[in-house]
């Protein structure tokens, strides 16, 4: 059975619905997506190596975890729902709104929130769809960006975290 999600226009209204083949074939079709970034304490960021077979995008590592809205959702509910999912992390833990991003593809388009969250762990992979989760320090993902070891998304993700980490108001959650 195939997911369905909600298309949205340019101010986020739903406007239809579509399934999980049709949004990732047709960049017209607008869904919805929360993001969540996990920090360790000591600032480094918790990534996955998505299955082969389900990621779409150049590159190897993605965010920790994120997911399409799924009907009657609101983002940081999506956003909670993927964290107890795929990490096994438990759904009430505080998160912080970090930025809204838009990704405009050939394959995908995409209205994404993006959430953050302190824990060190421990996570529970989801076999599924992870093939390995790690902490990256900052130098690491400083190396990585522009070497296809990140997906184009994620490369976007991280100069955004650095200048909120460089700004006077932070995305530290603690």
């Amino acid at each position: 059975m195939d997911e369905w999600f909600d298309i949205v226009d340019g101010l986020d209204r739903v406007v239809g619905r579509a399934t999980r083949g049709e949004c990732h074939g047709n960049p017209a079709l607008v869904h919805r997506t929360a993001h969540v970034v996990v920090f360790s304490a000591d600032k480094r960021l918790l990534l996955q190596k998505r299955a082969r077979t389900k990621d779409i995008q150049p590159g190897r590592w993605d965010t920790a975890v994120g997911g399409h809205l799924a009907e009657g959702e609101d983002y940081e509910q999506a956003a909670r729902r993927e964290m107890s999912e795929e990490l096994g992390l438990d759904s009430s833990l505080p998160l912080q709104f970090l930025f809204n991003s838009r990704i405009r593809n050939e394959i995908e388009s995409e209205n994404v929130r993006v959430f953050a969250l302190v824990n060190d762990g421990p996570f529970t992979r989801l076999e599924s769809e992870i093939d390995e989760l790690r902490f990256w320090t900052p130098r690491e993902l400083a190396d990585a960006v522009g070497t296809g070891v990140l997906t184009p998304n994620l490369e976007w993700e991280v100069e955004v975290l650095g200048e909120l980490d460089n700004s006077s108001s932070g995305w530290q959650t603690t």
